[in-house]
């Protein structure tokens, strides 16, 4: 009987070991929300150390905050190691000039953002600057001697006093605070003080995005006429010189100018232009002018025409810029003179917050791919040869993940789209399964190859290891694919891009994957909008989830912080072209839907405000239709909080589990 007694104890025990091996290697929205997320990778300037920062999810039952800290590696890989520490963030680093100190931001004290400057040779973090707001961007002069920063105007004592008496009441776009331009010595005056000087003091916002000249006489600061999203149309780029604070107009036309940077001679700046008007598919050119004023050169336009510029190089003759093609992040030089563009990297991956060094001669870039997390790389520009810097996700289970590929396909109307299908974890060829159907916001924007064990709203790592197949698409008005591509569903949201997905789901049908009687549609934003589109014109669907979903067009347009977008697409005010809008809204077609749809919403969204989520709501249970809505408090148009992005995984999770009966991960 003891005999007996001891065998089943070992076996229990073996079973329970073998449960727990397996629940590691199953991944849950928990271990997504905790992947660490690298950002602000900067090289020195002699190319031989790099910062970057690292992000992750700080959860007790007090906190749900996502904090980041710096840190420090050699470019060769051979190490790396935390330099700030707290329960506070540090941002942003940048080197000084001659490679001895970092400046970054931190929120460190009465959670303002402030300017700090540390040493590398050893001491504490030391501040610049005092402000009641917070300082967004920063850089350094070329001599070392000055940080030029922008920060949004802050309260006036009578407006302090009337938040702490409740007589905060506020009248819309009216008494707006805008950014402005400051600079100040990093070294201390004869009193002991440093003492920032404001330089510009127009009424305009001022953006983060601002260049110094290679003398220090003078910077490039872009801006636009106001602090809303809606106004970025009316950037502009104006010169200060810094010892008087003169502002001189530079670049002011009908176009929006953004992205000023100086050349290494300090003879041209590169500024990034857009077409005219100004379009919210956004098209833009490099134009590159004479410093000193005079016609620019209009560089040769790129392949997406959505330029980001990296830089210069050292010699001045040619300008680095990156934007998307297709699924892939690509890196240019377009040299000057002869006004022809060259790819300096032709691989698969995905790269973010590219960065040129001071001195030209290094990028520093995070890459990723479906299978592998993002983390800090560098390379010398020249010769583009990664080298891994970070391994902050090191020590995260290594889990089975499901397989991603590229598929193509013909629309109804003949146009080759473009997605990317995710696999479920060990995937039997010939096997049918659930499909997720997701598909991204914008319109503009796209899915790339990146990791999809990552944060966000949807699981993808865990719907894989579920069982479930998961489709995302790329229909016309996704960037990566060139200007007409972009610009192809004006006027049309809902027509030809709704048929680029259909045609997407029955290209995965037909491969044998997916399982036509367990198919469920997700999305955010745009997505959200295609999403609750979808189960207007289609009853194949037997789950969906709508995030912060665009829902009626015309209550949108006169609701959202960007009241130009709409009108923009479809040609025209509601009242103009209603039947447009009605036409083209899920509202107006709701009659009928029989879809079960979880609708989820940021309570302190003005993107897409939540009465879009609750306009649909209401519909669909009028209706008696299976819907649910979840709101999180506190967020806006994308979730910020740890435990609320966990929230909107399992929701999401458990929706489709019940509606789409996926089963466990495939033996």
């Amino acid at each position: 009987m003891k005999s007996f007694v001891k065998k089943s104890f070992v076996f229990l025990s073996i079973l329970l070991l073998f449960a727990s091996v397996h629940a590691q290697q199953t991944w849950t929205p928990e271990m997504q929300v905790k992947m660490k997320v690298i950002g602000s990778p900067q090289v020195s300037p002699d190319g031989k150390r790099i910062v970057y920062t690292v992000n992750e999810a700080v959860m007790s039952a007090e906190k749900s905050e996502f904090v980041t800290q710096i840190w420090l590696a050699n470019t060769d890989g051979a190490s790396a190691f935390q330099i700030t520490y707290g329960e506070k963030s540090s941002t942003n680093p940048k080197w000084s000039p001659d490679g001895n100190w970092l400046a970054f931001t931190s929120n460190r004290k009465d959670n303002k953002n402030n300017l700090y400057i540390l040493r590398l040779g050893g001491g504490e973090a030391e501040p610049l600057t005092d402000v009641k707001t917070g300082v967004s961007n920063f850089d350094w002069s070329a001599d070392g001697r000055w940080i030029a920063y922008t920060m949004s105007d802050k309260k006036s004592d009578e407006e302090e006093k009337n938040d702490k008496g409740k007589n905060d009441f506020r009248w819309v776009e009216e008494n707006q605070k805008m950014s402005r331009l400051f600079v100040v010595s990093v070294m201390k005056d004869a009193s002991g003080k440093r003492e920032p000087r404001q330089l510009s003091t127009e009424n305009y916002n001022v953006s983060g995005d601002f260049d110094w000249s290679p003398d220090g006489s003078k910077i490039a600061f872009s801006h636009s006429r106001s602090p809303v999203a809606n106004d970025w149309t009316t950037s502009d780029v104006s010169l200060v010189e810094v010892s008087s604070g003169k502002v001189k107009p530079f670049a002011k036309t009908a176009a929006a100018e953004i992205s000023p940077r100086f050349s290494p001679d300090g003879k041209w700046l590169a500024i990034s232009v857009s077409d005219i008007p100004a379009r919210w598919a956004s098209n833009e050119t490099i134009n590159v002018y004479p410093a000193t004023g005079g016609a620019p050169k209009a560089l040769a336009s790129s392949f997406d025409g959505q330029p980001n510029i990296a830089g210069w190089s050292p010699d001045g003759k040619r300008i680095y810029f990156t934007e998307a093609k297709g699924t892939r992040t690509r890196i240019y030089a377009v040299d000057v003179e002869a006004n022809k563009i060259a790819e300096i990297n032709e691989t698969d991956e995905v790269l973010t917050a590219v960065n040129l060094n001071r001195t030209g001669t290094m990028l520093g870039f995070v890459k990723q791919n479906p299978e592998n997390p993002p983390e800090a790389f560098v390379s010398k520009i020249d010769k583009f040869a990664p080298v891994q810097i970070s391994r902050a996700n090191s020590d995260t289970p290594k889990m089975p993940i499901g397989r991603t590929e590229i598929v193509k396909w013909k629309s109804k109307d003949g146009k080759e789209i473009e997605g990317l299908l995710t696999y479920p974890v060990n995937y039997q060829a010939g096997t049918k399964v659930p499909l997720l159907l997701n598909v991204h916001g914008g319109p503009t924007g796209v899915f790339q190859q990146t990791f999809i064990g990552g944060r966000g709203s949807y699981p993808l790592a865990t719907f894989a290891s579920r069982g479930y197949a998961i489709l995302r698409p790329n229909p016309r008005g996704s960037s990566g694919y060139g200007r007409e591509f972009r610009y192809a569903n004006e006027k049309d949201w809902g027509g030809a891009d709704f048929q680029d997905l259909m045609s997407g789901v029955d290209k995965i049908i037909e491969m044998g994957v997916a399982d036509p009687e367990r198919l469920g549609v997700m999305g955010w934003s745009y997505g959200g909008f295609m999403t609750s589109w979808i189960v207007t014109q289609t009853k194949r669907f037997k789950a969906a989830s709508a995030g912060a979903p665009v829902t009626n067009l015309m209550s949108f347009n006169g609701t959202a912080d960007i009241p130009n977008f709409v009108p923009d697409y479809f040609g025209g005010q509601s009242w103009e072209n209603m039947e447009i809008y009605q036409k083209h809204s899920p509202m107006f077609n709701v009659k009928g839907v029989a879809t079960p749809t979880l609708i989820q919403h940021g309570e302190a969204d003005v993107r897409v405000p939540i009465s879009q989520g609750y306009e649909f709501y209401n519909a669909l249970k009028a209706q008696n239709v299976p819907v649910r809505m979840v709101v999180f408090p506190r967020q806006p148009h994308g979730l910020t909080e740890p435990k609320m992005q966990i929230a909107a995984m399992q929701s999401n999770l458990d929706w489709f589990e019940k509606y789409l009966g996926a089963t466990s991960a495939q033996k």
